[in-house]
């Protein structure tokens, strides 16, 4: 299917920033590849050729130069980073997470060898820092954290 193309007239400021944004500092590869094909583009290169320039698909040319043209911005860098994703919010904070880790590092409940991830579990409902929690949940926490119970 043939696509339109979409030519990127940049800015000086932009233009600058994008050069300056490629040469210094450490980014992900995708950022300054998305940088690289607009710069590019501005240069009138088309999207196969700087596919080929770049490593990168025809496809991601096509939208980065998309996004370009479609999208509203303040600053350039706002095409090139990545928008914020959706997905499920975090429901155990950093809070949550030391509380475990001091549960777990210290001395088991009497009459128990060591601590439990049921136990961990039902101390941290008895202490209210959570309404309740799982196991499974105090399981990646300690996880998340290189510690184990016991």
């Amino acid at each position: 299917m043939a696509r339109k193309r979409l030519s990127v007239h940049l800015t000086q400021d932009e233009h600058d920033f994008l050069t300056s944004y490629v040469a210094r500092g450490q980014k992900k590869a995708r950022y300054i590849n998305r940088a690289r094909a607009l710069l590019l583009s501005h240069e009138g290169k088309d999207d196969q050729e700087i596919a080929k320039l770049l490593g990168i698909t025809r496809t991601t040319v096509y939208n980065i130069r998309k996004k370009y043209h479609q999208q509203p911005y303040d600053h350039i860098v706002e095409i090139i980073n990545d928008q914020p994703r959706v997905g499920r919010p975090t429901i155990f904070d950093y809070q949550v997470e030391a509380n475990v880790s001091m549960i777990a590092c210290s001395e088991a409940p009497k009459g128990c060898a060591r601590w439990t991830l049921h136990l961990i579990a039902d101390k941290l409902v008895q202490l209210n820092v959570v309404d309740s929690i799982s196991h499974e949940s105090v399981r990646s926490l300690l996880k998340k954290t290189n510690l184990s119970p016991g």
